[in-house]
């Protein structure tokens, strides 16, 4: 996969990144990549190497293919891919936390599934926009995610159809889930750095307000396919 041209470095700590997940405004530049990006590519790109270590040293059996491509994969990095994604949806960073709980439910729910370089990109988009879906109260439509990631709309509508049958609809994440894994995030950031994610009022109503929604969400998804 093709690195980023660019060779600027951006400085990394958990306060940066705490600040990102709570105190994001909708008002800033969005040519600046809010660091949860960077962390969770990171995390992504780890786990492809280790699938890639035992894919070559073990002979394993064939697992979901549900995600993987029919033809080359794109020619882009994790991180490129993910800051397309921002820079054209403009989904919160709160968004990427709920993702990466997905994909880590995913691969729990189906031990099978490797993520590889066939599948990472379709599986990102996906679970950014399931994501975006239950986190956000607007949304961009699936065509629109469609075309960001480099879908046809009938693509991108069957991926998350598979994707929330294989989930079981299991969309909803509560509040201590979603701060464990800002935890293991920070954890990533800086082991030991004695960091911790302040439990703001307003994330923590935030959140609390969308768990409502699940239902709701469901529903919409049952009359698409009456």
């Amino acid at each position: 996969m093709a690195n980023s041209s660019s060779n600027i470095i951006i400085p990394i700590s958990p306060r940066k990144l705490r600040s990102d997940l709570y105190s994001y405004s909708y008002s800033e530049d969005y040519s600046k990549i809010p660091l949860v990006i960077s962390v969770v590519a990171s995390l992504i790109e780890r786990n492809m190497a280790r699938n890639h270590r035992i894919a070559r040293n073990y002979m394993s059996s064939k697992g979901a293919v549900v995600f993987d491509c029919r033809d080359e994969a794109p020619d882009m990095s994790i991180q490129r891919y993910l800051e397309r994604i921002f820079r054209y949806t403009k989904a919160a960073p709160s968004v990427y936390v709920v993702a990466y709980v997905y994909i880590d439910r995913f691969c729990q729910q189906n031990p099978s599934f490797r993520i590889t370089l066939r599948n990472v990109h379709r599986l990102l988009i996906t679970t950014v926009m399931v994501a975006s879906k239950y986190v956000e109260d607007m949304n961009y439509r699936n065509s629109y995610y469609a075309r960001v990631g480099g879908l046809t709309t009938k693509e991108m509508n069957q991926l998350e159809m598979d994707f929330l049958f294989l989930m079981k609809f299991k969309c909803h994440v509560n509040l201590s889930v979603f701060e464990s894994y800002c935890c293991h995030l920070e954890r990533e950031v800086s082991i030991g750095g004695g960091y911790h994610i302040e439990r703001t009022l307003r994330c923590a109503e935030e959140l609390k307000s969308k768990q409502n929604q699940q239902t709701t969400y469901i529903n919409q998804i049952a009359r698409i396919m009456l």
